[in-house]
């Protein structure tokens, strides 16, 4: 089998290139990581070179190229179908699949007021009309998923539907915007991953400043 490459930007703002990458780090899938830095106003040109969108992350397998985050994650989850990406069992695996789907293209408000930024300290910032909804529908999904699974993370291991919301705790963190128990304690539980903790200490030795990624 040919090589895998995940083509990433920088892992203290890019919340697209971490979904794939912690979904296949946490599943111990081997591949080639490879950092282009969107240190550009609009990105960065190289994205063109790799990417059909001009965007990341992109993933190259021999021949083919996979891009958009969730889809990147279901490619190698047919790669590798014995290491758990999806939950085994058909409802679960489907309700995983529904909810990864609505992180995919829901959630606007909040992504849009609150990128994600490793770095950023923890603080409080004026919030626009909408992100309040998107945090109580995120915080249903967590309660009622952990609450059918047992736990610990949404589908009991770690999972793809984990690895996409994983860069919405980095924003419920760092703009301070829960405080339900369950809900911190799901957070502590991602954030105490060893995939989490690797992508962590390398965003937070980047130096790349890009303005509009800071709230």
């Amino acid at each position: 089998m040919d090589g895998l490459t995940l083509y990433i930007g920088n892992k203290n703002y890019s919340s697209w290139s971490f979904r794939p990458w912690i979904a296949m780090t946490a599943a111990g899938i081997p591949f080639e990581e490879v950092l282009i830095p969107f240190d550009f106003p609009a990105g960065n040109p190289r994205f063109s070179e790799i990417s059909p969108t001009s965007r990341v992350p992109v993933l190259h397998h021999g021949g083919v190229r996979v891009w958009e985050s969730l889809a990147i994650i279901e490619y190698v989850a047919e790669l590798f179908p014995d290491r758990g990406i999806w939950p085994e069992a058909a409802a679960a695996r489907a309700v995983a699949l529904s909810i990864s789907m609505e992180m995919l293209s829901g959630f606007r408000a909040l992504r849009g007021a609150c990128p994600m930024n490793i770095r950023r300290p923890k603080g409080r910032i004026d919030l626009p009309a909408g992100v309040a909804e998107d945090v109580a529908r995120v915080c249903a999904i967590w309660k009622e998923c952990r609450q059918e699974s047992g736990g610990p993370f949404l589908f009991g291991p770690f999972s793809a539907a984990d690895a996409m919301f994983a860069p919405v705790v980095n924003r419920f963190e760092i703009y301070d915007l829960v405080t339900e128990p369950d809900v911190l304690d799901y957070m502590a539980t991602v954030k105490a991953h060893p995939a989490w903790l690797a992508w962590q200490k390398a965003a937070l030795a980047e130096t790349w400043v890009v303005p509009e990624d800071e709230a």
